[in-house]
């Protein structure tokens, strides 16, 4: 009979390379996890792992098994972390997953509320998943999915919290601070600043460069927003970003934020959850203060303030 502890030793000899550093992660002496291995495939009826060495390799059964346990293990976890936080009279984390770079700044300005309204919650933000952020939901590896991007599937709920409009921002003495809009072929010399994101992911590329056959010039990489608004206010490049992230640097820094398109980019944030968990309060509380958030109420569209031009 297949066991939650089999889902352990073969998650952690996977995760370790060795049954030596699985059994010291596992607190397990090296025989004992060994007679453990030998036990699960006896019960099993089928090899797990074949020998190579003094190294282990996972078999097809092993990789199914593999495979399940990245799916049940984290909701056991999650489970038994959200009893445990029950137990001490708390309501429990909300783990929130980010794929928007931009989106952080906005989600610090709800976090603030939200920790005031809900004293009982605590909340943790992931930006890095193992299997995209869709299956960081499945597996229960977060609870919200914040996302331009939504994937629909079964079981999964997303809601839209905010519109906003893509812009590009250059600096104050760029040739492009000028026009009332930007063509794709003005981009072709530029340096192109972005996050770290696939081309594919980027509406700058999807929606803009790529219909039109053009590329950047160069195309640089950075994490971090202010860092990337800094190159850009220096003329070292130019950025996509949101039309009220843009604004709010555009009123302290040397940028300005111009139109993609003469029709723009229109996009939409979205918030992302399990069906099963609609029912509980921080969750929805957590939906409904951040559709009120500072973006949602503020400067998002090309509508509400024109583009300086």
């Amino acid at each position: 009979m297949l066991e939650r502890v089999h889902l352990v030793i073969v998650r952690e000899v996977d995760r370790q390379g060795s049954l030596t550093a699985a059994a010291q992660a596992l607190h397990l002496t090296q025989s004992a996890l060994s007679h453990a291995v030998r036990k699960i495939e006896q019960q099993l009826g089928t090899a797990i792992w074949d020998r190579e060495g003094r190294g282990l390799r996972l078999t097809q059964a092993g990789q199914y098994l593999l495979a399940l346990a990245h799916r049940l293990l984290p909701q056991f976890e999650h489970a038994e972390a959200r009893m445990s936080q029950y137990a001490q009279g708390r309501r429990g984390t909300l783990r929130i997953g980010m794929e928007c770079h931009p989106c952080y700044q906005w989600l610090l300005k709800v976090v603030a509320p939200y920790l005031a309204r809900w004293p009982d919650v605590d909340v943790d933000v992931k930006q890095r998943f193992q299997f995209g952020g869709i299956g960081a939901l499945f597996g229960y590896d977060i609870d919200v999915l914040v996302t331009p991007d939504p994937l629909q599937k079964p079981g999964l709920r997303f809601v839209p919290v905010f519109d906003y409009e893509q812009v590009l921002l250059v600096a104050e003495t760029h040739p492009l601070a000028s026009v009332s809009f930007v063509r794709p072929e003005q981009l072709a010399e530029e340096t192109l600043i972005s996050y770290p994101v696939d081309t594919h992911r980027l509406d700058l590329y999807n929606q803009f460069l790529t219909p039109a056959g053009i590329l950047p010039k160069r195309h640089q990489v950075i994490e971090t927003t202010d860092i990337i608004v800094q190159m850009v206010a220096s003329g070292r490049g130019v950025a996509a970003l949101p039309l009220w992230l843009a604004e709010e640097y555009a009123d302290r820094l040397a940028v300005v934020p111009v139109r993609l398109g003469e029709e723009g980019i229109a996009k939409q944030i979205f918030i992302g959850t399990r069906e099963a968990d609609g029912a509980i309060d921080y969750l929805r509380g957590f939906i409904e203060l951040a559709r009120q958030g500072p973006a949602a109420r503020g400067r998002t569209g090309p509508t509400e303030r024109p583009l300086k031009c």
